[in-house]
């Protein structure tokens, strides 16, 4: 049982305002746009403990990324509160950044300049020292299994997974207590993504991190995760821990995580429209 709690959500709610053609019916316009909501989140209540691999699981378009965006302070909500240690993203927006990175799947660099000047230039931005900095970075690096002899490469030169562990040193140079990792592994060959997925684990047990790890790769969040929520149409409809999640799949025999996902997420949620 973890003992602190790292992040909290009670009841967020985020909607989107989508624009789209009005229909024939009478007495409407044809051609004039409409406006109508998108509910990217709806009563979303979530407690995750300090130390814990926290992973969010789901459809595309499910909300994972609004979830992750609101407690990186991105998004603002539009109803229920989010906090990180106590402090609230909205109210205290400056003390929340000092404690979170974010490493997404469009992670953006300056595609000219080497890994080494992405790195330097992360490190102005966050006013850390440019000596310890570096050996940090160079450190993640090398435990990431980044090929040293391309740091001076171009960022446009690199693959994706290169990329990708870039992202994840910039990520941890602030040495954030609660790290948001919106799906780090997806479009990675397989020996990239184990040094990934090793490396979060690593997080957690070298720098008695938080990590919020949403991902498409039920295997990936089943081995990394202490507990897994599942996600639809910007809803948690369950979570626990996996092997919790995976007692509650009508499947025989040996029943996996992706099982317990296909399961859930095809099934008819009762009160899914209903106000709450």
């Amino acid at each position: 049982m973890h003992k602190r709690e790292a992040v909290r959500l009670d009841r967020v709610t985020k909607l989107f305002q989508r624009s789209g053609r009005a229909s024939n019916a009478k007495n409407s316009n044809p051609g004039k746009r409409k406006r109508r909501e998108l509910r990217a989140l709806g009563n979303v209540d979530v407690t995750i403990g300090a130390g814990e691999i926290f992973g969010l699981v789901g459809p595309n378009g499910c909300g994972k990324s609004t979830l992750v965006r609101v407690l990186a302070t991105l998004l603002i909500p539009d109803a229920g509160t989010a906090s990180v240690f106590g402090h609230d993203v909205v109210s205290e927006e400056r003390t929340v950044q000092r404690l979170i990175n974010r490493v997404s799947v469009e992670a953006a660099f300056f595609k000219k300049l080497s890994t080494a000047e992405n790195l330097r230039f992360a490190a102005r931005l966050y006013a850390l020292d440019p000596g310890e900095a570096g050996d940090r970075a160079n450190t993640i690096l090398k435990s990431l299994g980044f090929p040293m002899s391309r740091i001076d490469d171009s960022m446009q030169d690199l693959s994706r997974g290169m990329q990708q562990k870039v992202a994840i040193a910039r990520g941890l140079l602030t040495e954030p207590i609660v790290m948001l990792l919106d799906e780090p592994t997806t479009g990675l060959d397989p020996k990239s993504k184990r040094d990934v997925q090793a490396f979060i684990r690593r997080i957690k047990d070298g720098h008695d991190a938080t990590v919020l790890l949403s991902t498409h790769d039920m295997d990936e969040a089943d081995r990394l995760c202490d507990r897994v929520a599942i996600m639809r149409n910007g809803k948690i409809i369950a979570q626990g821990t996996p092997a919790q999640l995976k007692a509650m799949c009508s499947g025989d025999g040996e029943v996996s995580l992706e099982d317990v996902f296909i399961e859930l997420t095809g099934r008819k949620i009762e009160d899914e429209d209903e106000e709450e």
